[in-house]
């Protein structure tokens, strides 16, 4: 399961930061809490860090864009995480 929401979620995230102003973001960014919810709820913030690290280093190399801001999409999950 997690390498498919791997996958959907590099999808997700190089498509919002490719095209910032397309009509389509909003749904992709809710997609994106959304996998961040159901990775938190099967294995809690390890889950969300090991799934932003391999996110992080294929978007970078990839398309060369930070998907840092990206990230703030998954506050809330849990109140230990802070950014």
């Amino acid at each position: 399961m997690d390498f498919m929401l791997e996958e959907e979620m590099i999808d997700l995230a190089t498509f919002c930061l490719q095209n910032p102003n397309a009509s389509e973001v909003q749904a992709k960014k809710e997609r994106i809490v959304e996998i961040g919810k159901d990775l938190f709820l099967d294995g809690g913030v390890d889950a969300l860090e090991n799934m932003f690290f391999a996110l992080e280093n294929r978007i970078k190399e990839e398309i060369g864009k930070d998907p840092r801001p990206l990230r703030s999409l998954w506050n809330g999950n849990t109140p230990e995480w802070n950014y």
